[in-house]
């Protein structure tokens, strides 16, 4: 994906991206993001929210509620004995 987009400095000295971009990122307000300068560049790498990506990424192994617990009980009674 390529695209290019014109963005104007507003007040605050902040960058409004498009709510298409957002929506085509997966990013909302308040994600973060790191930022990288190369000489007049800004590179903006988007740090996924742990839980969209929980929530988005496949699926390799089922449990249930009760096999978590019954698992995380033998994890801490070998820890803790």
């Amino acid at each position: 994906m390529s695209q290019t987009i014109i963005l104007k400095v507003g007040k605050r000295e902040l960058y409004i991206f498009p709510k298409k971009v957002m929506k085509e990122l997966g990013i909302r307000e308040g994600d973060l993001a790191y930022i990288q300068l190369e000489g007049n560049k800004i590179i903006i790498e988007f740090i996924p929210d742990p839980f969209t990506l929980a929530i988005k990424t496949k699926k390799w192994a089922k449990t249930t509620v009760e096999e978590f617990e019954k698992e995380s009980e033998k994890e801490q009674q070998e820890l803790y004995s």
